[in-house]
């Protein structure tokens, strides 16, 4: 059954002209090629590596669709801009809403399947959205939080921190974000480097919770040492940013034991 509501905390923004795909493909984490295939997820990085903005982009004929937390669509139009200097780009709103489901996709044009993985469900952009969600199920948004933990999938300005967080860590590589055969791209040498010449000693895992969840944002320790920070949580399970080395003993947070199930890759 199609289940399905509107995600009112999502801008989608159009990039065009002649120069867009090249334009993007210099600067973001992926390979804006995959967009022959589908919807592509990647982020823009900090020239030191560091974690700015993560988004979708959509292709739409010619033009490219860039999918984005409200609450982070003006700062990234702004570091576009200011990326773009004389090529030919254009970067508009659009009134396209953002819908998020499960179950089969929608029959309409712009529908994909979520391109970090399948078990997120699907995506659509559309301008009638009251239509098309008066023709399916309504889902809770919360049915989409508990698909995030259950796939260790960081969202932004939770787990996600701009000038603070590093792709890597966040599992970008599982989850489809993050190309290493593309090519240059703004923060790409530090990336590489911590792919290639570095084990990484901290990470996003996915944790169980013995007893009350606790607020997101309290710290974990282990043996009474800081060992990192539990972020969501839903139905027992968490998302936690952890010290691996710290990870194997037992760990609390607040009152609650929390106990690893799984590192993110």
């Amino acid at each position: 059954m199609t289940a399905g509501f509107q995600a009112t905390d999502r801008t989608v923004l159009r990039i065009g002209g002649g120069d867009a795909r090249e334009f993007l493909q210099n600067l973001v984490t992926n390979d804006v090629r995959g967009l022959d295939r589908g919807p592509v997820y990647a982020a823009l990085l900090s020239p030191q590596g560091k974690y700015l903005f993560d988004f979708f982009l959509v292709p739409d004929g010619s033009d490219i669709l860039l999918d984005i937390q409200t609450a982070r669509a003006g700062a990234l139009a702004q570091r576009l801009a200011l990326y773009r200097l004389r090529a030919a780009v254009s970067i508009e709103p659009t009134e396209f809403a953002v819908l998020l489901g499960t179950g089969a996709p929608l029959a309409t044009r712009l529908a994909f399947a979520d391109p970090r993985a399948e078990a997120l469900g699907w995506r659509a952009y559309v301008e009638d959205p009251a239509a098309l969600l008066a023709g399916m199920a309504p889902l809770d948004p919360a049915e989409i939080t508990v698909l995030r933990v259950a796939n260790g999938v960081p969202e932004t300005g939770v787990e996600l921190k701009p000038d603070d967080s590093y792709i890597l860590e966040m599992g970008f590589e599982r989850l489809r974000g993050v190309d290493f055969r593309k090519g240059c791209y703004v923060g790409q040498e530090v990336t590489a480097r911590m792919k290639h010449k570095t084990e990484l000693r901290k990470g996003l895992v996915r944790v169980e919770i013995d007893g009350p969840a606790p607020e997101a944002g309290t710290e974990i320790l282990a043996g009474g040492k800081p060992a990192g920070t539990l972020h969501t949580t839903s139905g027992g399970r968490g998302l936690a940013y952890l010290r691996f080395d710290r990870a194997a003993g037992e760990l609390t947070a607040g009152s609650a034991k929390i106990r690893l199930i799984a590192a993110s890759g």
